[in-house]
């Protein structure tokens, strides 16, 4: 239950400006990855960015969930944060030539700053969440914080697996 003196306190709004930025930050993740996913030399890679694609249209209904446990509004807020990271993820495709591992390679790095940003930030909401007792929020957040941990891994074995080795020998 949330109080009225807990919906007008500092932390409170913070909690919420920052549920903003990442509601848009997730909306604007969903118009790259297919850009991402198309840029992709390995299918494995394009594959892996058309689930994250899917994922990311839960996670964005998530979001929304939260704010309507909150009694809040969803909405989005320009995250200075991750369009930056996107922008980057942009120039590493302009910047490498079609077709290579040398692509695959940066578009795992660019698309592991936005999970490593994605879960920085839904970590600590699940926290501040948890903190003030929105327990649903709390429990949404975590799913998602789950995901995007796990969509990390998934891109860490690809590397790892082969595109850096590959990359390497180009």
């Amino acid at each position: 239950m949330i109080t009225d003196k807990m919906k007008n306190s500092d932390f409170h709004k913070f909690f919420v400006d920052e549920l903003k930025d990442l509601y848009w930050a997730e909306n604007a993740l969903l118009t790259e990855l297919p850009k991402m996913q198309e840029a992709a030399t390995s299918k494995e890679l394009a594959e892996s960015f058309g689930t994250h694609h899917e994922e990311t249209k839960k996670h964005i209904s998530r979001l929304e969930k939260v704010f309507e446990s909150l009694g809040e509004k969803a909405e989005a807020v320009k995250c200075e944060a991750m369009a930056g990271i996107l922008k980057e993820g942009k120039s590493i495709i302009e910047d490498t030539t079609k077709d290579t591992m040398t692509r695959d390679a940066g578009l795992v790095l660019a698309a592991q700053k936005v999970e490593h940003y994605e879960i920085a930030t839904y970590g600590t909401l699940k926290v501040f969440a948890s903190h003030m007792g929105h327990k649903e929020a709390e429990r949404l957040l975590a799913e998602t914080l789950d995901n995007e941990k796990a969509t990390n891994a998934t891109l860490t074995g690809l590397a790892e697996r082969f595109i850096n080795k590959e990359a390497v020998c180009e």
